[in-house]
């Protein structure tokens, strides 16, 4: 398990995932936190830097470039390892696994053996301190990077997580994690859970808008991030993924809800 110390924070500071290949996404996310103040030396990625969206070579080299922290996400390591797939979690044969063999050949087929190198070099976990409060972060799970972990899931499943994080790195005031792609932030016991959302998808409610977490000294804020969703769904047609990623940029809404709980998917009106 590579475990990196992200370092100590007194400011106010930039939580985010999943820029999934969208340049526009990740360009304005940087506007918003020069906006507030906030340098990329305190901005923090929980992972999958590259995915459904068609500029995966722009995106990493502008991480690299800004070098912010980037936990290890289920697209980071198996782009390192030259897998076939994304290992993002879903079933074989589903909707969902099928939609992401496009955009993950088209990222693989794109990115450079100094990107595969970057990849390697993220850590599974990470640490930081803010405000005297100590945060571990990961992506998914602590022993499941693909682990989808949603705001209604039972209180045990976030206990078992924190305890294998304790198990790793000793007492947390809180945990950043990602990979769901709905931003949501849960208190278990002494624990603040924080999933910070994705930049590069939106979160499934019929507006273009993403997501990230602006953490503050009154706790973490879930902020709506603007960005040209125009500009990078032609990206994506230009890149010839049309799979239906590409409009759920401007509608709003994913191309399909295979992996999420029942009560949390559209109701039959909003299906349309």
């Amino acid at each position: 398990m590579n475990i990196h110390d992200f370092g100590t924070f007194d400011r106010d500071m930039i939580l985010f995932g999943g820029v999934y290949s969208n340049r526009q996404a990740l360009d304005a996310l940087e506007q918003a936190a020069t906006g507030y103040g906030i340098g990329p030396d305190a901005m923090i990625c929980t992972g999958d830097l590259v995915a459904y969206c068609g500029d995966p070579v722009a995106v990493v080299d502008r991480a690299m470039e800004l070098g912010f922290p980037v936990v290890a996400g289920n697209c980071e390591i198996q782009l390192a390892a030259g897998a076939l797939g994304c290992g993002c979690g879903f079933e074989a044969g589903t909707a969902c696994d099928i939609l992401s063999r496009g955009w993950y050949a088209h990222a693989s087929g794109a990115l450079s053996s100094r990107h595969r190198d970057y990849f390697r070099a993220c850590p599974d976990i990470g640490h930081f301190v803010h405000n005297g409060r100590r945060f571990a972060v990961i992506h998914g799970g602590v022993n499941d990077v693909a682990r989808f972990i949603w705001s209604n899931a039972p209180d045990a499943i976030f206990d078992r997580e924190i305890a294998d994080l304790v198990a790793h790195l000793g007492p947390v005031d809180g945990v950043v994690a990602g990979h769901s792609g709905i931003a949501f932030t849960r208190q278990i016991g002494g624990v603040t859970w924080i999933n910070a959302g994705v930049i590069g998808m939106p979160p499934n409610r019929g507006m273009p808008a993403v997501e990230c977490v602006r953490l503050g000294r009154a706790g973490p804020e879930i902020l709506p991030l603007s960005y040209d969703h125009h500009g990078a769904r032609a990206a994506m047609m230009r890149a010839g993924l049309t799979q239906g990623y590409h409009e759920a940029l401007v509608t709003g809404h994913w191309p399909n809800e295979d992996i999420l709980p029942p009560d949390l998917r559209r109701d039959q009106s909003a299906r349309g």
